[in-house]
């Protein structure tokens, strides 16, 4: 499968952005879909899971109540909706494909989109 993230930006603290990831070539419903974001310097880090059918969401406590994931199946798209976004939220996001159900384990996520820059500017 492959992915391709969107809607990335600058913004100002404070600030919405929701992230698109376009997926083709393969059935998306098959796939579990992670958000994962990695900040200059840092390591790549989970945000946030969602199951196949959408039932089963999990998100890292630093986005928990501010960030949203969903998808939608018809579409082969998944979106990351962040609201209240802060300074340390400025990261590449990244969008990926995998089969473990409510895994925040990169390594589980064989499939991988290129990445989309989001900035938040104090």
């Amino acid at each position: 499968v492959q992915l391709q993230a969107s809607g990335g930006g600058l913004v100002q603290a404070g600030g919405s952005l929701r992230l698109s990831c376009a997926a083709s070539g393969s059935t998306f419903s098959n796939y579990v879909m992670g958000w994962f974001r990695q900040a200059p310097g840092k390591e790549r880090e989970f945000a946030a899971t969602i199951s196949r059918s959408g039932g089963v969401i999990y998100y890292a406590d630093s986005v928990k109540g501010r960030f949203t994931i969903s998808r939608d199946n018809a579409k082969n798209t998944v979106y990351l909706q962040m609201n209240s976004l802060k300074p340390e939220d400025t990261a590449v996001y990244y969008c990926a494909a995998g089969g473990v159900s409510g895994s925040r384990n990169p390594t589980q996520y064989q499939y991988w989109g290129r990445g989309t820059l989001v900035t938040v500017s104090s």
